[in-house]
């Protein structure tokens, strides 16, 4: 079978123009003029938001770990507020591939284990 364009898988980061903030609950977990967008076929994009930017000390490191042959291994961490826990929502690349470095020290968020991901362009 023949490669054509629409089979290849192709994986890049750009600078976010813009702010992008995570709400759990009533709590802003995440608030960042600083993201990274990771652009991966086939899937969504992915805001990466710079650690400094995420409130840690309502993280909980968790042992679940993956491999992405795109990107590489990521560590995962749970969000406890007051009133809620959302599993495994949180996750980075410590080590990303080099195609995609741009993430290092960038965390990410499921959207479907927040209550909002709000994005909004500088333009």
């Amino acid at each position: 079978m023949r490669s054509t364009s629409h089979d290849k898988h192709d994986v890049s980061t750009a600078p976010w123009q813009g702010r992008v903030r995570i709400h759990l609950d009533d709590t802003v977990i995440a608030d960042s003029e600083r993201a990274v967008v990771l652009h991966e076929t086939g899937l969504p994009d992915v805001y990466y938001l710079p650690r400094e930017d995420v409130r840690t000390d309502l993280l909980e490191p968790t042992p679940r770990q993956t491999h992405c042959p795109y990107k590489g291994d990521a560590v995962y961490w749970t969000v406890r507020t007051p009133r809620r826990v959302a599993e495994n929502a949180v996750w980075s690349y410590l080590e990303p591939l080099e195609k995609v470095s741009d993430i290092r020290g960038h965390m990410a968020f499921y959207a479907d284990r927040v209550d909002r991901v709000e994005v909004r362009s500088g333009d």
